[in-house]
Formats: C-alpha cells, sequence, structure tokens
C-alpha cells in the first residue's frame, strides 16, 4: 500500500512532502517527493504513533488492578488517542499485586487484540522509594532496593520490566542498578538524593529520571541534586509531564534545553484519565479529580488525567519547536528504553504505526501496523 501527498515527519529534517509504502504490517520505503499511490493523504501531516512510556491508567482502568479486560480497554482508548505504544506502569505495591499486573501485560503482548496500543515493556515504578519524596505512592509498602525480588518478578514476566524505579539514597541502591540495568532501564525516581548520591547510581548504570522536577529535590545552585546529576550525562533521559498543572511553561522549556534531544514526554495518566470528575482508586488510596487535577485527598498531587498527544501539543503551546516536541513523544522515548528498533519513527523496517493530523494538530486517523483505528 503506497501512501503518498502528505507532509511526513522525518527524524532528522522534519517534516517533508512525500509518502510511504506499507507491506505486511511495516514500513518499507519512504521517499520525497511525488509519487502516484493508493491512498492520498491530502497534504495532511503524518507523524509516529506516539509512545507512551509512563501510563498507569485510562477509561477506569488502571494496569495495577491486575485486570486483562482492563488494561485491553485502556489499551484501546490509547491507540484512539494516538498512543499505539505504550509501557503499563505499576505502582507501590506487594509483590502478589505486582506479579498478577505484570502477568496480564504478558498476556496483552502475546494476543496482540486488534485496536490496541503495542505495549513494549513494562514501567516498574516503585516499590524501592524514599518515603519523604513517595508523594502518591503508597508508603505502607515501600522496600528497599531488592535485587532478588526485582529478578523473579523479571523472570516470572518473562523478562518484560523494561524500566525500573529506584531511589539513589537508599541502601543497595548501587548494587541493585549495576543488576538490574543488565535486563532493563534503570531510573531515578521519588527521591531525597544530592548530587553525590544520583551521580553514584548514574556511574553504576542508571540511565534515566522519571517526571522530571517532580518528587525530587530541585536544582539548586549549591545543590544540584539528581537533575543535576543526569543533565550533565548525555546517556540519560528525563521524562517530563505536560499537562499544564505539573510543572510551569518555563520550567518546560528550561527542562528542553537542559536534556537535548532527550526529553521524553510522558502522561503518567491514572484511570480517571478521559473520565468525569470525582473519587477514584491509585494503589489503594482515594483521588479526587477536580478542574483536570488528581490529588490524594490531603491534597498532595498525584498522576496526571490527560492523555500523551494532549501533552505534546501542550508542549508546542508552551513554545517548544514542534519538531522537538514530536520527537519527545515518538522517538526519544522508544530510545530511552532501547526499543527505537519497535516504535517511534516512519522508516522501514518499523512496524506502520502512525497518525494523521490536520494543521491545528487535530487528530484525523490513527494505524497499528499498518491497520486504521478510528479516532
Amino acid at each position: 500500500m503506497i501512501y503518498h501527498n502528505a507532509l511526513i515527519f522525518t527524524t532528522e529534517r522534519g517534516f517533508l512532502p512525500g509518502g510511504f509504502v506499507v507491506e505486511e504490517g511495516s514500513f518499507t520505503e519512504v521517499f520525497e517527493g511525488h509519487r502516484p499511490g493508493d491512498v492520498d493523504l491530502g497534504g495532511l501531516k503524518v507523524i509516529p504513533g506516539l509512545v507512551d512510556i509512563h501510563i498507569h491508567g485510562a477509561a477506569g482502568a488502571d494496569f495495577s488492578d491486575g485486570d486483562y479486560e482492563g488494561l485491553t480497554r485502556m489499551a484501546r482508548t490509547l491507540a484512539r488517542r494516538g498512543i499505539t505504544a505504550f509501557l503499563p506502569t505499576s505502582m507501590t505495591l506487594p509483590y502478589e499485586s505486582l506479579t498478577a499486573a505484570f502477568d496480564t501485560a504478558a498476556a496483552l503482548r502475546k494476543e496482540s487484540p486488534a485496536g490496541c496500543a503495542r505495549p513494549l515493556g513494562i514501567h516498574m515504578e516503585g516499590p524501592y522509594f524514599s518515603e519523604k519524596k513517595k508523594g502518591a505512592q503508597n508508603g505502607a509498602y515501600l522496600k528497599t532496593p531488592d535485587i532478588e525480588g526485582f529478578e523473579k518478578l523479571q523472570a516470572d514476566c518473562g523478562g518484560f520490566i523494561r524500566l525500573v524505579d529506584m531511589a539513589p539514597e537508599l541502601e543497595g541502591a548501587e548494587a541493585f542498578t549495576r543488576r538490574a540495568s543488565q535486563s532493563a532501564t534503570v531510573s531515578v525516581a521519588h527521591t531525597d538524593a544530592d548530587y553525590n548520591q544520583a551521580r553514584a547510581v548514574y556511574e553504576a548504570g542508571a540511565t534515566h529520571l522519571t517526571h522530571l522536577y517532580n518528587a525530587m529535590p530541585g536544582l539548586m545552585h549549591r545543590s544540584p541534586g539528581p537533575i543535576g546529576a543526569a543533565s550533565e550525562r548525555e546517556d540519560v533521559f528525563a521524562e517530563l509531564i505536560c499537562d499544564g498543572y505539573h510543572i510551569h511553561p518555563s520550567a518546560v522549556r528550561a527542562a528542553f534545553k537542559l536534556f537535548p534531544g532527550r526529553i521524553c514526554l510522558i502522561s503518567d495518566a491514572l484511570r480517571c484519565c478521559g473520565m468525569p470528575e470525582g473519587r477514584y482508586d491509585l494503589g489503594g488510596q482515594p483521588i479526587e479529580l477536580k478542574a483536570g487535577v488528581a490529588r490524594l485527598l490531603d491534597g498532595t498531587i498525584a498522576g496526571a488525567a490527560s492523555d500523551l498527544l494532549t501533552d505534546m501539543k501542550n508542549a508546542m503551546a508552551f513554545g517548544i519547536p514542534e519538531q522537538e516536541a514530536v520527537l519527545a513523544a515518538t522517538l526519544n522515548p522508544a530510545r530511552s528504553i532501547g526499543a527505537e528498533q519497535e516504535a517511534g519513527a516512519i522508516r522501514p523496517g518499523l512496524p506502520a504505526d502512525f497518525l494523521i493530523l490536520d494543521e491545528a494538530w487535530e487528530l484525523k486517523e490513527v494505524y497499528i501496523r499498518g491497520q486504521r483505528i478510528t479516532p
């Protein structure tokens, strides 16, 4: 199938007039200029399917529920919003609850139901976190880094954990990082670490920073903390929530300068994403969605209620150039977890996951492995 007459997003050069060829669910050729074809895209924008590496839930479902039907509903909802690949993200919970949830992700990968976003792996957010910076994580289940427990979880789900978070100041963090980074990307998160503690785990093999600015010390001139330690390493990617509530637009612009080419836009969405205002559950704790913000009942801001497509458009509205914003929602997150050969670009050999958008960035069509999904 030849798709032609479009503005195709390219990694190196931004939007170029041209088209592409899809065969058996994969891109086989990308071309510039005019060529007769099967599908005329009418000069619209085409970008890769979005990749959300940090998302807990949507449409009333939460990955941590361990409910396959709920995860499938979540994946189908994401697909309709242009998120074609994702890492279902767990909360701080007992290992038996995590095992049940991880089994559903492995099952979704195996079954690959039509119309659903593709799971690229699992993001294990917790339980290896600081009590002081636990945020909306459930403090009752916090642990120090436990490599034996992690490796058992990893083995039980067939090695599907792609990203695991931990706080560098906890006992055993460096040793955990050296071992865990052999099978997953290790990320600094929910931490009160100072610069030296964070730097030590980055030197031990961590290459990621979870939801930059949130649940960590700020970047201070005499105390740069984990943000300073991460920003000076060219192999470290940083997640950024761009819902307009978690982070001020000025701090969003600063983040793209601190981490050039290494920002991963994430939703950090909860089960209340796409749902009406009201009370919901988050890892066994009640939260309330009101005026677009999800909070614990004590007022602590929890995850988000918007999706990655909205966040990408927010980034552009905050002054981030279009090419940088698109890369931050597609190729950068894929690269950060070693999945650049599975998602994130319009390139021969990759699954044909792509979005068609108009001049105002309104979503018109979604394709996963070359199959059209109705937005």
